[in-house]
């Protein structure tokens, strides 16, 4: 059975080094093909793109260089993995091969057990980057509103008006809290659109002070002021043809708001520094985590551009609000990070997930993918338990119903526990690894539920 799908493209002119080669590869579990130059290998790394997973090239060629064949693979098939052999190696060579995204730079003749590891690191690096390529387009890497996980009746709704709202041209407003999401929905918005495949410009107005803010949106000219060395296109004008996406828009100053009206009003604008109008076209999307209404009315913000933005709002809604998306959330999280720090990992423990759904949330989203990169970084075994939670989950004042629902949890854990410890003797390995939690773990529930004396 072969040790992985992908296959190992072997390019080498001589002839009996490489069927020797070939051999060893083979009984190690690799399925290899073989070319003898340049121009062959790169016609089998052609016709077989999705199969070669690993391309391993003598640097003398008699068409063509290594370094030439490294720089037209890593062109044309960016995932493959490339190792260089020479037998006649120099630091130049290896350093600039490096550079040119080599996995490795190996000389003819040392053994077969180094060439055999530095093929399996390569190998192992080629298929994590497939894994998370698969499931970036699984979860929907292009923003589209399936992307957005969740099946709540809350997330529903507001799904259901930005499907309706998006295939018009129509400004929206994005209202929700810091981290619920809100610019996955404008993405959403945007690839919806008849704009899609145009620029999609994202800017958020409270990261910058007000001249350099304005200095963004409008861009300058040379020497408009100090330090203004050479023209700038603003992203108004970049936005052209597409969205300008203006995150947290209610933080906009005052003086910046009446000029951005304008903008709205005449589709046109002018640098600062210029004096010539600029006319431009794009679809705005506007999101803040503030009640803009109040804020208009308080006088915070100019009422008349409040209403430009409110032409169609959204309630993103929070996470409290739809806690019964927090598994299929926090499963799509697992998969991710475990896939760039832990393969190993591959469940959630009921009581990890049950911890999630008790929390607040006061970080919505943003803050449970922030837990979850946590907890897979101190994840032990395949599954997440709650021991690799922050301490603050465990400090939660619960309702007194969540504490029965707690206590009883307790006492079914602790009921197992028993039951495996009894089961294996006593063992402690042995019952961690049933139990697939650590053995420090096992060591800690043991004496918070009294079972020391349990053989």
């Amino acid at each position: 059975m072969a040790k992985y799908p992908g296959e190992l493209l072997l390019i080498d002119d001589e002839e009996r080094l490489r069927h020797v080669l070939g051999r060893v590869l083979e009984l190690e579990g690799y399925h290899v093909r073989q070319a003898a130059t340049a121009h062959a290998g790169l016609e089998m790394m052609q016709q077989h793109a999705q199969d070669v997973w690993v391309v391993l090239s003598d640097v003398k060629l008699p068409d063509d260089h290594g370094l030439n064949v490294l720089q037209k693979v890593k062109q044309r098939y960016p995932q493959a993995e490339v190792i260089l052999m020479t037998a006649y190696g120099t630091i130049q060579d290896g350093v600039t091969a490096m550079k040119m995204g080599a996995f490795d730079y190996l000389t003819k003749g040392d053994s077969d057990d180094q060439l055999l590891v530095v093929v399996e690191r390569a190998m192992e690096k080629a298929s994590l980057q497939r894994r998370i390529q698969e499931l970036e387009k699984q979860v929907g890497v292009k923003y589209s509103l399936d992307s957005i996980l969740g099946n709540s009746p809350a997330l529903r709704q507001a799904k259901d008006l930005t499907a309706k709202v998006a295939p018009t041209d129509s400004t929206v407003l994005l209202e929700g809290e810091t981290g619920t999401g809100k610019e996955l929905f404008a993405q959403a918005i945007h690839q919806a659109s008849s704009r899609r495949g145009k620029p999609f410009m994202a800017l958020n107005c409270s990261a910058f002070p007000k001249d350099l803010l304005e200095s963004e949106l409008f861009g300058y000219k040379k020497g408009a002021f100090t330090g203004a060395m050479t023209d700038k296109k603003g992203l108004l004008e970049e936005a052209h043809t597409g969205t300008l996406f203006l995150d947290e828009v209610g933080e906009m100053p005052a003086e910046l708001q009446a000029k951005f009206l304008r903008v709205l009003e005449t589709q046109t604008f002018t640098k600062l520094g210029d004096t010539k109008p600029i006319q431009v076209n794009f679809r705005l999307v506007a999101a803040t985590n503030r009640d803009m209404a109040a804020e208009a009315e308080a006088g915070h913000f100019r009422p008349d551009l409040y209403y430009r933005l409110s032409v169609f709002k959204v309630r993103v809604p929070t996470l409290r609000e739809r806690k019964e998306d927090i598994p299929t959330l926090a499963k799509h999280f697992l998969q991710v990070f475990a896939a760039k720090l832990n393969p190993r990992l591959q469940h959630l423990s009921p009581e990890f997930v049950q911890k999630l759904q008790a929390y607040p949330w006061k970080g919505n989203i943003r803050e449970l993918k922030n837990v979850l990169e946590r907890a897979v970084i101190l994840a032990e075994g395949d599954t997440l338990t709650p021991d690799f939670l922050p301490a603050e989950f465990w400090s939660l004042n619960t309702s007194a119903g969540a504490v029965e629902s707690d206590t009883a949890l307790s006492t079914v854990e602790k009921n197992h526990i028993r039951k495996i410890l009894t089961q294996t003797g006593g063992n402690k390995t042995e019952t961690a690894r049933l139990l697939h939690i650590g053995l420090t773990t096992l060591y800690r529930k043991i004496q918070e539920y009294g079972l020391g004396d349990v053989h």
